[in-house]
């Protein structure tokens, strides 16, 4: 029998966790394979542990991971794929936006060959105006610039294949954004498109901190763009430059005005002062990320497993 495990990486859901139990339990019952619910705890503050503790006690199933610390959201699903076996591995979010009555279409995809099952979704989250329109923008942004094609409308809510799992923990970069990662592989791919739920209870920790941060990882990660920014904005300095020194002499020449030096020196240090600052922080930014690989550290500290019955 196969054997497909569901990795949900835990972060103060203690309002979600038994829903969430529930709603798989229900959408896996008539599905004849071997299934393992693979809790990672990322250093929850509240009683997330405890309740996973209380489903292992009546389901054999029900494994945990606890993370020393909050690693992030990436790495706690990393410490997933690295601690199961299974024939296929399925990524979901733990707040019920992703449906769990969702797998059984995606097993079913995956049955038909395809190593990697995305959940696309049809529609985004019940946020404010102005974040669906920066998520919108950055992931136009995402599509047209990296050299990898990252599909649209998708999140961690994945099936992928224990070959690609295998191939994918090989990868040892600290900056992960597995949704990149994932399309970097090259695997052949299926869709299976739903509407994305509200969220059920609680607050998402994913703030705009995070947010950001995942952002720039799936920028930078995948894509050469932003060093090349200096390029552009010189050539666009240099022509700007060009046009405004035209102006001036043919406003002199023909027009006989007068302009004080100081006036143009200062526009132009100005506008340049702009352009430096944005180039240090692009540069920043790469350096920032090799003196984080270069560092070696573990991806991550794993304080206990449970029900795991290693040898």
């Amino acid at each position: 029998m196969q054997k497909v495990a569901i990795i949900l990486a835990i972060h103060n859901e203690e309002k979600n966790i038994d829903s969430l139990y529930i709603e798989i339990c229900k959408s896996i019952e008539k599905l004849n394979y071997q299934f393992e619910f693979l809790f990672v705890d990322d250093g929850s503050k509240d009683e997330s542990v405890a309740l996973i503790r209380n489903l292992m006690s009546k389901d054999k199933r029900v494994k945990l991971i606890k993370l020393t610390r909050n690693f992030g959201h990436q790495l706690a699903l990393s410490a997933g794929m690295e601690n199961t076996n299974a024939d296929a591995v399925i990524t979901m979010d733990t707040d019920l936006q992703d449906p769990p009555a969702l797998i059984p279409k995606i097993i079913e995809e995956w049955q038909k060959g395809y190593k990697v099952v995305y959940a696309q979704r049809n529609n985004y989250r019940d946020d404010n105006y102005i974040k669906r329109i920066m998520t919108k923008s950055y992931y136009y942004l995402v599509y047209r610039i990296q050299g990898v094609k990252i599909p649209p409308n998708v999140g961690d809510f994945r099936l992928i294949d224990k070959t690609v799992k295998e191939d994918l923990v090989k990868f040892k970069e600290r900056a992960r954004y597995l949704r990149g990662m994932v399309a970097w592989l090259g695997y052949n791919a299926s869709y299976v498109k739903y509407n994305r739920l509200n969220r059920s209870e609680g607050r998402s920790s994913y703030g705009f901190k995070k947010l950001f941060s995942l952002g720039m990882d799936g920028l930078i990660s995948f894509s050469m763009l932003p060093l090349r920014f200096g390029l552009y904005l010189g050539v666009i300095s240099i022509i700007l430059g060009l046009g405004f020194f035209s102006y001036m002499v043919f406003d002199i020449l023909i027009n006989n005005v007068y302009y004080h030096l100081y006036k143009f020196l200062v526009n132009v240090i100005f506008m340049f002062m702009g352009f430096m600052f944005i180039l240090i922080w692009v540069l920043g930014e790469y350096v920032g990320r090799i003196f984080g690989e270069a560092k070696n550290r573990p991806l991550y500290i794993v304080e206990s497993k449970e029900n795991f019955n290693e040898k």
